[in-house]
C-alpha cells in the first residue's frame, strides 16, 4: 500500500451530509443530481428557489437564503459556479454577477451512494445462476479473446470481473439477510410456512447450477496457462494506460497488479488455496440455511398440530369413560389410555424357552435367586488369592507386536524398488499396507520441502512429477484412484 495526497487529505465534498442545514443542502443536491440525469448540467439560482417553494416544508425559504446555500455547497466543492455573461444587457446586470451550477464529479458519485444507501432495504440482494453461466460462457470465449486487440481484450476482462463482483457481493448480502435477527423471528411464525417452500426451491436452483456450472469453471481455470494470462493482463494494462485522462497520473504497475489481484480473487474463489474454496463454503452455508428452514418449519407444523381435533378426543374419552359399570373398569381404561401409573418391575427372568407371545409370566420356569446375610453377626468369610503373574502373557504380546512390525517392515521394504515407491506401479496391496503409504504420504505432503521421515527413522521425499496423471491403486478390499506419487527415500533401502 503507498501513501499519497489523495488518500491522506480531507473530503470536503462530503460536509453536505452533516452540516447545520443540511436538510437543505440534501435536497438541493438531490435536485441537481435528478436534473443531472436528464443531462441538464446547468442550474440557476432562480431554479433552485421555485424548487424550494414548491415543497411544503420549506414555505419561508427565502431567496438570500437559497444564495447562502448555493455559496456554502460552492465552498465545499459540490458545485461549480459559472458566470452567465450571456444574458447581461446593462452595466447593473454584470456587477449582481448571475451564475450558473453544476454538479462536481466527487459529488455525483457521493449523491449516488447515499441513492444506493436508501435503496438497499428496497432492492435487497439476491442469488443470480445466470452470472454463475454467463462467467463460465465469459471464460469460453478466452481462446479467440486472447488473439483480439487490447481494446477488445480490456472490455471482456472487465465484464467477466464485474460479473464476478456482482456475483460475490450478491451472495453476501443475500445470506446475511437471510442469518438477520429479523429473518430468525420471521421463520419462527406461522406465515413463514407460506413462502418455506419457495425459498427452498430458490436456493436448491442455485445450489445445483453452482454446483454443476462452478466445477466447469474451476475446470477452466485450472487449465488456464501464465504466460496467457500474462499477455491478457498486459494488454488490458496497456488499453487502460492510453485512455486520455485530466489531472490523473496512471501507474503501469499499479495497473497491472490491479488486474493480477482480481484475477487471483476470482481464481481462489472457485478454485481455491490449501484444499478450501468460497464455492464449497457457500454451498455448506446454504446447505445449512436449507436444515434450518426445515427445522423451524417442522416445529411450526407440530406447534399448529399438538392443540388440533383435542377437544374432541377428550370429548370422546369423556363419554367413553361414562359408559364405565365402576371405578375399577374405569381405572383399567385410565391405564389403557394414559399409561399405568405404577407398575411392577419384575428382574432375574430365565431366557424365553418359547417364541410364543402370548405365553405369560406365570408359565415360565422359575429361577432362584442367593442372597448373603446383613446381619452383623454371620459374615462372609473373605478368601485371599494371590495376585497373578501376567509377564508370561506380556512377553507373549510384546513378540505378537513385534512380529507384526516386521511383517509390516518386510511388505513395506518389498513395494521399494531402487528406492522408490511408485503408486502407479504398486502390486495388490492390503488394508494395513494402504494405511501406512497414506500416512507417508500425509506426512510428506503436509511439509513445505516435502521431506518427511517413517516410523523407522528413514527420511524420504515426495515426488509430484507426475502428481498430474492419475492412476489406480488395487487393493485387497476395493481399488480407488489418486495422483500418481513417489516416495523417493533419500538411502537405497534393500529387502530384509
Amino acid at each position: 500500500m503507498q501513501i499519497y495526497d489523495k488518500l491522506t487529505k480531507p473530503i470536503l465534498e462530503v460536509n453536505y451530509l452533516r452540516a447545520e442545514n443540511v436538510t437543505r443542502y440534501r435536497v438541493i443536491i438531490r435536485y441537481f443530481l435528478l436534473e443531472y440525469e436528464k443531462i441538464n448540467y446547468w442550474l440557476h439560482k432562480e431554479d433552485i428557489y421555485e424548487m424550494m417553494k414548491e415543497l411544503e416544508e420549506f414555505q419561508d425559504y427565502t431567496m438570500d437564503q437559497c444564495q447562502q446555500d448555493l455559496q456554502s455547497l460552492v465552498d465545499w466543492g459540490n458545485l461549480t459556479a459559472y458566470q452567465d455573461s450571456q444574458k447581461v444587457k446593462t452595466i447593473e446586470d454584470f456587477k449582481n454577477r448571475k451564475y450558473r451550477y453544476q454538479l462536481s464529479e466527487y459529488t455525483v458519485e457521493i449523491e449516488r451512494m447515499t441513492l444506493r444507501l436508501e435503496n438497499l432495504t428496497i432492492e435487497g440482494a439476491s442469488l443470480e445462476p445466470t452470472l454463475i453461466e454467463r462467467i463460465y460462457q465469459h471464460l469460453l470465449q478466452l481462446d479467440q479473446i486472447k488473439q483480439k486487440e487490447p481494446v477488445d481484450i480490456h472490455g471482456w476482462l472487465q465484464y467477466l470481473m464485474n460479473d464476478f463482483i456482482r456475483l460475490n457481493q450478491n451472495y453476501q448480502d443475500y445470506i446475511k439477510t437471510l442469518n438477520s435477527a429479523k429473518a430468525e423471528e420471521l421463520m419462527k411464525t406461522t406465515e413463514f410456512l407460506v413462502f418455506k417452500d419457495k425459498l427452498i426451491s430458490y436456493l436448491r436452483t442455485f445450489v445445483k447450477t453452482m454446483q454443476e456450472t462452478g466445477t466447469l469453471i474451476a475446470l477452466q481455470l485450472e487449465n488456464l496457462s501464465l504466460d496467457d494470462l500474462t499477455k491478457i493482463f498486459e494488454q488490458a494494462t496497456d488499453y487502460e494506460m492510453s485512455i486520455p485522462r485530466i489531472d490523473v497520473e496512471l501507474n503501469k504497475e499499479d495497473v497491472y497488479e490491479n488486474f493480477k489481484g482480481k484475477w487471483q480473487s476470482f481464481h481462489y474463489w472457485f478454485v481455491g488455496r490449501e484444499g478450501t474454496n468460497e464455492m464449497d463454503r457457500l454451498n455448506d452455508i446454504t446447505n445449512e440455511i436449507i436444515r434450518k428452514i426445515t427445522r423451524y418449519a417442522q416445529q411450526i407444523a407440530e406447534m399448529n398440530n399438538r392443540g388440533s381435533n383435542r377437544k374432541e378426543q377428550y370429548d370422546y374419552l369423556a363419554k367413553i369413560f361414562m359408559k364405565c359399570k365402576d371405578i375399577n373398569e374405569a381405572h383399567c381404561l385410565s391405564a389403557y389410555v394414559f399409561g399405568v401409573a405404577d407398575c411392577l418391575h419384575l428382574n432375574h427372568i430365565q431366557p424365553q424357552m418359547t417364541e410364543n407371545i402370548h405365553q405369560g409370566v406365570y408359565e415360565e420356569s422359575p429361577s432362584s435367586i442367593s442372597f448373603d446375610s446383613h446381619s452383623r453377626v454371620i459374615r462372609k468369610k473373605s478368601i485371599r488369592t494371590p495376585a497373578k503373574d501376567y509377564s508370561l502373557e506380556r512377553k507373549m504380546q510384546q513378540l505378537e507386536l513385534e512380529q507384526a512390525l516386521e511383517n509390516r517392515r518386510q511388505k513395506m521394504n518389498a513395494l521399494i524398488c531402487d528406492g522408490v515407491i511408485d503408486f502407479k506401479s504398486l502390486p495388490i496391496i492390503d488394508a494395513i499396507t494402504r494405511k501406512t503409504l497414506l500416512q507417508w504420504l500425509s506426512k510428506g505432503l503436509s511439509q513445505a520441502d516435502k521431506i518427511s521421515k517413517t516410523d523407522d527413522g528413514d527420511e524420504y521425499m515426495i515426488n509430484q512429477d507426475n502428481a498430474t496423471e492419475d492412476c489406480i491403486v488395487h487393493c485387497e478390499d476395493g481399488h480407488f484412484m489418486m495422483p500418481a506419487f513417489q516416495i523417493v527415500f533419500k538411502e537405497k533401502k534393500n529387502e530384509q
